[in-house]
């Protein structure tokens, strides 16, 4: 299926780009989410005629984040979690419980853009963790483990 980009996909192009993707890929996800539209003559006269606007949008959306991303630079986030007496964690730290906690301070975070590449957080300390605000606008934070017994 060829689809036309309306915005930046990661791992397969930019605004305005004419790509081929699986039918199921396409129909399923990039077309209902409004990130793509097939490659019709008519979708193409309209995207032409739309494009300074979404390119508008697009800027507007990286503003944005890049802002979001000044405030939360480095931060360094505080979560208590009942420990046993092996330091050990009697669950897990989350991205829900790292959304929620950055929400608390007032930076609107969303729990699926939370990275956390070792999973969730099981011991007590200082763990790096990212958050993509945007598909290029990655920032990275120090989530702080603390135990209460």
């Amino acid at each position: 299926m060829q689809v036309i980009l309306l915005e930046k996909v990661s791992n397969l192009g930019q605004l305005g780009d004419e790509v081929k993707v699986k039918d199921g890929y396409g129909r399923n996800f990039l077309i209902p989410q409004g990130k793509a539209k097939r490659a019709t003559a008519a979708n193409k006269a309209e995207f032409a005629v739309k494009r300074a606007e979404l390119e508008k949008k697009q800027a507007q959306v990286v503003a944005e984040a890049t802002a979001k991303s000044e405030k939360i630079a480095g931060l360094m986030l505080q979560i208590t979690q009942k420990v046993g007496i092996d330091g050990r964690l009697f669950g897990s730290v989350t991205n829900h419980d790292i959304a929620e906690a950055l929400q608390a301070l007032g930076h609107q975070v969303t729990k699926a853009e939370i990275r956390m590449p070792n999973g969730p957080l099981k011991t007590v300390g200082d763990h790096p963790v990212s958050i993509a605000l945007h598909h290029d606008i990655v920032v990275d934070i120090t989530v702080s483990v603390l135990g209460e017994h």
